[in-house]
């Protein structure tokens, strides 16, 4: 047990797999790959490096002598200076070209950048595994009436499936600000200390086209097809706060879809998985708790506040790059992709068990579809020679006893009966009941899942099938 603060999202919510990429190790590897390519490039462009640096360069890059690098910081107070020395330490004969040329933001900037794309592509697999475990929940119960609401109140069916398509295509519009994101992303390159490659115009006595090769030649090698084409010292912090409202949009989806589980789980229409020694509640032992979806809810609270940190970054950074950014910046980006890593894992591990009562489920639509029917009933009548006027008049009459006894008094609905026992309506018990099908009262909701599906999620998820079948267990 550790004397010192930890966070949750490491200890207890986000995967390895991204607490790798936001760390140091990664960070500072990053670091040295950033240099190997700005020294190749600068060779391949005729400055005095040469091919033996760069084989030096390479046979360290992993090595990483972080010891050697703390006690310089804790001399020079600066951290990429203190590695560019650790790095001279192991690379002495290439001491002298580690880093020409540039300033800070170009092994911090460009490395942000790098490990922000390769985050959403984590992000991105684990949502596509969400909304395929989504597809195949929709399929299976795309034909089950259930009550749909607007103002939480019932209003009129809907079935099983086709609200799940509602939740995946939420999922599925962050898919596409996904895509968007990581195809925008640029490296911010060579740019120099206030962005106008002034160090680099000394270096190359001015040549512009060995400048902008430069830059060509380091995205190239670092995977990107381009670099921003003006900045300041960094990249501009708007990037930041557009990733991060991409993560917020995520949890958006999430929330409202942990939301209607536990309102779910609360009807006992379905429930998320409850494994067989779960503990619900340390005071109740039957209760059963939606634990995991309460956490997606609280996760995600925390993500869609936390976008608020770069966007009050990007507006206040003063002309050419302040520092103010830069503590904020190591906390609020990291930190929003681990907690959105930690809700696509429950996500993965809910929709991966959900629970449906199909008696429940069919119990609640019926104890309302007589209200429903109120429309059908009465053109039944209609065409048996009744005058709508006046069977419109006494349906809202029954109707509003019929509330009136399951409201102040805890009856069943019995408006069905009241409408079998008025002579006015001429309709029996079994012509009633053939009106009472919920899956008459659907609409198109069996069509439309089938559509959603075949022409927005298969084209999806056929384009991924490499990434399908992803699973998680969760820790706690």
């Amino acid at each position: 047990m550790s004397k010192n603060y930890e966070s949750p999202l490491s200890s207890r919510y986000a995967s390895p797999e991204m607490q790798e990429l936001f760390s140091a190790d990664k960070k500072f590897k990053t670091w040295r790959r950033l240099w190997i390519a700005l020294a190749r490039a600068e060779m391949e462009l005729g400055l005095p490096v040469t091919q033996q640096q760069i084989d030096e360069l390479e046979a360290h890059k992993d090595e990483l002598n972080l010891d050697v690098a703390a006690q310089r910081e804790r001399e020079c107070r600066h951290d990429v200076m203190s590695h560019v020395y650790a790095y001279g330490v192991q690379c002495p004969n290439a001491k002298g070209i580690i880093h020409l040329g540039a300033t800070s933001c170009y092994v911090g900037d460009n490395t942000d950048i790098i490990i922000m794309k390769e985050a959403l592509e984590v992000v991105r697999r684990k949502l596509i595994n969400v909304i395929a475990l989504l597809a195949d929940f929709a399929v299976r119960y795309k034909d089950m009436p259930a009550l749909a609401y607007t103002h939480l109140q019932p209003a009129q069916l809907t079935t099983v499936g086709k609200r799940a398509t509602l939740w995946m295509n939420e999922l599925y519009m962050d898919i596409e600000e996904i895509e968007h994101r990581i195809g925008s992303l640029k490296l911010l390159g060579s740019k120099g200390t206030t962005g106008t490659q002034a160090s680099f115009v000394e270096l190359f006595d001015g040549d512009a086209t060995k400048i902008k090769a430069l830059e060509q030649k380091i995205a190239k090698e670092m995977g990107f097809s381009e670099c921003v084409p003006v900045s300041g010292q960094t990249y501009s912090r708007k990037v930041d706060s557009f990733v991060l409202n991409t993560l917020s949009g995520v949890a958006q989806s999430a929330s409202k879809f942990s939301n209607d589980l536990r309102i779910l789980q609360n009807f006992k229409e379905m429930e998320e998985p409850f494994e067989t020694h779960q503990i619900g509640s340390s005071a109740m032992p039957y209760k059963r708790n939606p634990m995991r979806s309460e956490r997606i809810t609280s996760l995600a609270r925390y993500v869609m506040v936390d976008s608020l940190n770069p966007a009050f970054t990007s507006a206040t950074q003063w002309f050419e790059r302040t520092l103010d950014d830069s503590a904020n910046k190591r906390i609020a980006v990291a930190e929003a992709f681990l907690a959105v890593d930690a809700i696509l894992n429950i996500m993965l591990n809910v929709c991966n068990g959900l629970v449906v009562y199909p008696k429940v489920v069919e119990q609640r639509v019926m104890k309302e579809l007589p209200f429903m029917a109120t429309e059908n009933i009465m053109m039944s009548a209609v065409k048996k020679g009744g005058d709508r006027q006046q069977l419109h008049e006494k349906l809202r009459v029954h109707s509003i006893a019929a509330a009136k006894m399951v409201k102040e008094q805890g009856m069943e609905n019995d408006l069905i009966d009241r409408v079998c026992a008025d002579p006015d309506f001429k309709l029996d018990r079994h012509e009633i009941d053939a009106i009472l099908k919920p899956i008459h009262f659907v609409g198109r909701s069996v069509e439309q899942v089938d559509e959603y599906i075949s022409e927005i999620i298969k084209p999806l998820l056929d384009a991924n099938k490499e990434i399908l079948g992803e699973r998680a267990e969760l820790a706690v």
